[in-house]
């Protein structure tokens, strides 16, 4: 399995968690409160996390084609709710060794 870590620092990142979950939570498995996440995506799950002004994400796929469509979902729903912010996609890291 193939995981990424997103990064978007926003004053709003509890809220952002909060709209996520709750938007998911219409067409898959999701648990949250108001600082974690976990959203059973298609490919794999994404925990989201909410502390200190910033907004992760953490998304895992077994391979790269899925783990691209992951990150994509959580940009693309994430850009509807943070379109104040101007926001376009989150800082993407890969955490794989």
């Amino acid at each position: 399995m193939l995981t990424d870590q997103g990064r978007f620092e926003t004053p709003n990142a509890s809220r952002y968690l909060q709209q996520l979950c709750k938007h998911f939570a219409h067409k898959v498995a999701v648990e949250h409160d108001d600082t974690r996440g976990t959203v059973a995506l298609g490919m794999g799950p994404a925990t989201l996390r909410a502390a200190d002004g910033i907004l992760t994400a953490e998304v895992t796929a077994p391979d790269a084609a899925d783990l691209a469509e992951a990150r994509d979902i959580i940009d693309r729903h994430l850009a509807r709710f943070a379109f104040r912010e101007q926001f376009e996609a989150m800082d993407w890291q890969s955490v794989n060794a």
